[in-house]
């Protein structure tokens, strides 16, 4: 299966494992799942760092690719398609990092991995990330 995490599910995975269901980390720890994060989400996360909203213990130069390699995903670049796709989607939430993300999840048919509940009306596959029931269920509007 191929995953693509939100900027936050990504943290989470990074420095608080524990805010993800048990059953989303061994289905991501499987070694047949290919699991991406966006450029869009190094972005957000080099954004809020520099402007002191994100605490990170190194700059995000190294700590992005360093956590990445160490915990085998990929990069998903955003492409002219992923970014032209942004303008199809309907204005269920305005954050243009996580309209990317859709956007991306929908062109490369990806599932994305979010505890944002905004991005659920969408019109992509998508698994609720978080502790508790259903966790890892699909989003059944797919």
């Amino acid at each position: 299966m191929k995953f693509l995490l939100d900027t936050h599910c990504w943290l989470w995975l990074q420095t608080e494992p524990g805010r993800l269901s048990d059953d989303l980390l061994e289905t991501l720890a499987e070694s047949s799942s290919q699991r991406y994060l966006s450029a869009a989400s190094a972005w957000e996360i080099a954004i809020k760092y520099a402007v002191g909203k994100l605490p990170l213990p190194e700059p995000p130069a190294l700590y992005v690719p360093e956590r990445m390699r160490l915990s085998r995903f990929e990069e998903l670049a955003v492409t002219h398609a992923h970014a032209l796709a942004v303008a199809a989607l309907p204005p269920h939430h305005r954050d243009p990092f996580d309209r990317v993300l859709v956007a991306q999840a929908q062109v490369e048919g990806l599932t994305l991995v979010t505890a944002d509940a905004a991005i659920e009306p969408y019109d992509a596959p998508i698994v609720r990330a978080g502790r508790g029931r259903g966790a890892l269920e699909r989003n059944r509007n797919r």
